[in-house]
């Protein structure tokens, strides 16, 4: 077996499943555990559905957890070969309530972070009367503006360029050792450079982007983003009504990709947002996953409670 294999048996053996999911032509991979109101869980890049199996465990037996891989990512469906600047926020937004349509859910809470955090703001913009609360992971949002591009900055996003360019996926998944060389810096550099975060799934992560597609379907995001980062780096962006949807975020303190500082203009995009900083780089759901539990109960239990009481 793999280690891809080896993980999703342990996976299987705890209870988590996983389903195809049919939504306008495109299959849909969701993995699925526990009992309860449900949770949709959207991962990041370089990331999909497996990265949720600790707060799934912890989150079990209070909700019904839903962790799709998103287009072009882990086992679902890539719909076009090569480059495909269609995977926009909006357009996984779409994706995700046809996913929760197709399972019975018309409202639900979202936890979510990087990539996930995008599709969460366009899934609130879209329909916010869909969703009981969302809770944010190191976000990034409009108000992150021309500091995200600054030169100093430019260390860490460089990536989000060179994955912009048409043969990028062909080198990176060249042979084994550049996909896991490649993978493994993010993994473990937005974790605080601490290699414990990731390195019994290290072998597992670089399994599933060794597969067909797979490299290029997450580089698709920021072929897709790239006209909106840009407009907001210029400070263009169109403004939007800010987010009425109840919402809490964590966010690392030791985050290098998205400084805990930037944090400061949320009240301009959402209508009461609060927050909370954990000592945490980048993947807070991975390297504090107790804490984000803690939090879910929490934020999404008082939620409930409020909606009772009214």
């Amino acid at each position: 077996m793999t280690a891809l294999e080896d993980a999703f048996a342990d996976a299987a053996a705890a209870g988590i499943t996983q389903q195809k999911i049919g939504i306008g032509g495109l299959s849909v991979n969701v993995a699925r555990f526990g009992k309860g109101p449900p949770l949709l869980l959207l991962h990041g890049w370089p990331e999909f559905w497996l990265v949720w199996r600790p707060l799934m465990l912890r989150l079990g037996d209070s909700f019904e957890l839903i962790a799709p891989d998103l287009r072009g990512c882990g086992d679902t469906g890539k719909p076009t070969p090569g480059p495909d600047a269609s995977a926009t926020a909006e357009r996984h937004a779409q994706d995700m309530f046809a996913v929760m349509d197709a399972l019975g859910h018309d409202r639900f809470g979202v936890i979510g972070g990087d990539l996930g955090a995008y599709v969460m703001q366009a899934m609130s913009h879209r329909q916010p009367q869909r969703l009981t609360g969302t809770l944010y992971l190191c976000t990034p949002y409009p108000g992150l503006g021309r500091r995200y591009g600054e030169p100093a900055h430019l260390i860490e996003v460089w990536y989000q360029y060179f994955q912009q360019l048409p043969w990028a996926a062909q080198l990176v998944g060249s042979s084994r050792e550049s996909c896991r060389l490649y993978f493994r810096h993010f993994l473990d550099h937005w974790s605080g450079d601490d290699p414990a975060v990731f390195g019994d799934l290290l072998e597992a992560y670089v399994d599933n982007f060794m597969k067909p597609g797979n490299i290029q379907g997450g580089f698709d995001w920021y072929l897709s983003s790239a006209p909106n980062r840009r407009l907001w780096l210029e400070g263009r962006l169109p403004a939007q009504p800010r987010i009425e949807v109840p919402s809490r975020f964590l966010w690392g303190r030791r985050d290098p990709l998205i400084s805990p500082e930037w944090s400061d203009r949320l009240g301009d995009y959402w209508r009461e947002p609060s927050i909370r900083f954990v000592d945490t780089g980048h993947y807070v759901h991975a390297e504090a996953p107790g804490i984000v539990a803690e939090e879910a109960r929490g934020f999404f239990g008082r939620l409930k409670n409020a909606t009772r009481a009214l």
